[in-house]
């Protein structure tokens, strides 16, 4: 390493500099399920932890970073028998497919585990075997509702509307011999654990969730085998029986390093366990929180220091679904975007705690308000006027203003503003702040006008130095955002022939060697996206995602066209956009409804529209009980002239699509928009 640091007019090597090892970190992503291709939601932890493991290496941790796949349960043997391929072919496939995303997305792992190694598949074994040899785990008979997605069993007080309260999806009634963790005997020590640990579950509302919901009311015993299914790993003593999926999947954090029920552990077990942070999605918190470490005490082992519950990336506000072509795919983005630019949007837009939300505008929109303006144009800016004015050599001339000193405090200040947020794990915080320097850039040139002070030969010193103070800063920046988006990192210090520095000297301005020239031919790092473009091309990625759905579920084959509807629509004539302006469109709230007397097709709604309540007679008596009209948002022509229909007045007409076969829906809008609104 060759970086130079100037003080008090003296020039030091920071290859002469010993960055203090600050000793080893463990940090883990929720492994994988190979259920199927992985989206952005799914891909972002992997990102997410990457930047933390990435920052830890950065300031003189020896990390171990793990992530893989989850590879056994019922879901996977039903997957591949569908597919009429083995269940290990069916998760080599997706395993592959997982590997090939994460490295695409430069996830610096030191382990990518599967479920199915042969040395995790023995310790698993062994683990269950320890924990039945104490009398943790005893056999018994399960009688209770399955939800065979997220394999658990539920008790009828804990589903959400009769389904399972995890997933939402149908749960079934099931009864068979199994195996149970005693969860009651540790629950006090576990409470205990959590309020005498108050970094242990984060955020803190997670942890507040888990008291109130699970620990507080009383634990029941865990169902920690199954015998109506194979594709598990057996217990070796009873092979009728395969391991809980949750027992399997939660063990890989200490096997993939090495832990050994029989006390023969490796040396980084030793070095790296307990785990300093487990990453996870907020949706297995209860699992990580609650079952992992009440395993883990049962072995005697120490328990992880912390399990983070992040939020989840959402498409939108709608949910994302292959036969709508609407799931976004990290290569998909990164073909269109970039890898780095995806890893600054997942990471950046982010909240902390609350839900993040992407959408193919929304990634355009920030790639160019803060890649293409904020951090490429500064960087082609500076490179080009220092080629311009100085033939690419950047030196310092001490030709200082007072302007100059706002800017080295934002730079030499931000490393220790990112790593209180680091330590907090507000990662979009922490690259905000990256941001703030590359701003504060922007800002310095504005303020010093280097094509100003090039018209005069007399501060051509100052010229000389605001170019210097802005590439030194540009390297600063450069340097703090590696963990983050590391390929453009080493791309600008490229570019300004700038070197890596060691992290504790991040905080120190002047490092910069003097006299050294930039690239002669600057490249742009983010050229701007037309939104258009962009647009088609994710039109196709729709389309066929749309095609891969129908190929896969048999949807466009002669069978199926036989038993579409066709519907075949009887022309009208033409009409202006007078003609349409006449129609007076709105949403509608249906607050009362009635049958009408002596009518075998009408029902009689009050709607209420806005502050007005108007009458309407609608022929959908064969299709709509009254109770179920009630509450209902409805799309309603509310200027009709008034009507007398069976002896009964009516104000208006309730839209409603009509299907081949006559049946009459009504039309309703599709977010919960307020009485009143516009319809155009």
């Amino acid at each position: 390493m060759h970086c130079y640091r100037q003080a008090n007019n003296n020039v030091i090597k920071e290859k002469d500099y010993i960055m203090e090892n600050k000793g080893s970190y463990y940090i883990t992503t929720a492994i994988a399920y190979t259920s199927g291709k992985p989206h952005i939601g799914n891909t972002y932890e992997a990102v997410l932890a990457d930047s933390i493991a990435r920052y830890k290496r950065q300031q003189g941790y020896d990390v171990h970073f793990q992530t893989g796949t989850d590879e056994h349960g019922q879901k996977i043997e039903l997957k591949a028998e569908a597919e009429g391929i083995t269940p290990k072919d069916f998760v080599d496939k997706v395993s592959g497919e997982v590997k090939r995303l994460w490295d695409l997305m430069g996830t610096s792992y030191d382990r990518f585990i599967r479920t199915t190694d042969k040395d995790h598949e023995t310790q698993v074994q062994k683990i269950f075997k320890k924990l039945y040899e104490k009398g943790d785990i005893y056999k018994s008979t399960y009688e209770g509702l399955y939800c065979t997605p997220c394999e658990s069993f539920w008790t009828e007080s804990q589903l959400v509307d009769g389904k399972c309260p995890d997933c939402g999806r149908e749960v079934t009634k099931a009864k068979e011999e199994a195996y149970f963790l005693k969860l009651s005997k540790y629950a006090d020590k576990l409470i205990d654990h959590i309020n005498t640990h108050p970094e242990f579950i984060q955020p803190v509302s997670r942890k507040n969730e888990m008291m109130n919901n699970f620990l507080l009311p009383g634990l029941q015993d865990l169902c920690v085998s199954r015998s109506s299914f194979k594709w598990g790993i057996p217990v070796d003593f009873d092979d009728k029986h395969v391991i809980y999926v949750w027992i399997d999947a939660l063990s890989n954090y200490i096997t993939g390093i090495g832990y050994d029920t029989d006390g023969n552990n490796s040396d980084d077990y030793n070095k790296y366990w307990p785990a300093d942070l487990h990453l996870i999605g907020k949706d297995i918190v209860r699992f990580h929180t609650i079952y992992w470490p009440i395993i883990l005490m049962a072995l005697d082992v120490p328990l992880p220091k912390q399990v983070f519950g992040h939020p989840w990336l959402l498409q939108g506000g709608e949910k994302m679904s292959k036969s709508r072509g609407n799931v976004i795919y990290a290569d998909d983005l990164t073909d269109l975007f970039g890898v780095d630019a995806v890893r600054y949007f997942v990471l950046h837009e982010m909240p902390y705690e609350n839900d993040g939300i992407i959408t193919w505008e929304l990634v355009v929109e920030r790639y160019n308000s803060d890649l293409a303006n904020v951090l490429g144009n500064l960087l082609n800016r500076t490179v080009s006027m220092s080629n311009k004015y100085f033939d690419g050599y950047v030196r310092s001339t001490d030709a200082k203003e007072s302007v100059d000193e706002d800017l080295k405090e934002v730079v030499t200040k931000a490393r220790d503003i990112i790593a209180g947020k680091m330590n907090e794990l507000r990662v979009a915080d922490a690259i905000s702040e990256v941001f703030s320097i590359f701003r504060r850039c922007n800002k310095y040139i504005d303020e010093t006008e280097p094509w100003v002070l090039a018209r005069d030969e007399a501060k051509r010193d100052r010229l000389s130095e605001v170019l210097y103070n802005l590439t030194e800063s540009i390297c600063i920046g450069a340097n703090l955002l590696e963990p983050f988006m590391p390929e453009t990192s080493e791309n600008i210090l490229l570019q300004l022939r700038g070197t890596k520095r060691d992290y504790d000297l991040l905080n120190e301005y002047g490092i910069y060697e003097s006299g050294t020239r930039v690239t002669e031919e600057p490249k742009i790092l983010f050229a701007r996206l037309d939104i258009k473009e962009i647009m088609a091309k994710v039109e196709e990625i729709r389309a066929k995602q749309k095609a891969e759905y129908e190929a896969e579920n048999g949807i466009g084959t002669e069978k199926e066209k036989e038993s579409e509807e066709i519907i075949d629509i009887e022309a009208k004539p033409e009409i202006t956009y007078d003609d349409f302006s006449k129609l007076q469109f709105r949403v509608g709230e249906i607050i009362e409804c009635n049958e009408v007397p002596k009518s075998k097709k009408l029902l009689c709604s009050k709607v209420k529209i806005g502050s007005q309540v108007k009458q309407i007679v609608s022929g959908i008596k064969a299709y709509y009980k009254p109770e179920e009209m009630v509450g209902k948002k409805v799309m309603v022509l509310v200027n009709l002239k008034p009507a007398t229909l069976a002896g009964v007045v009516s104000e208006g007409m309730l839209l409603c699509a009509e299907g081949a076969d006559g049946r009459l829906s009504l039309v309703s809008p599709e977010s919960d928009m307020p009485s009143g609104a516009e319809i155009c």
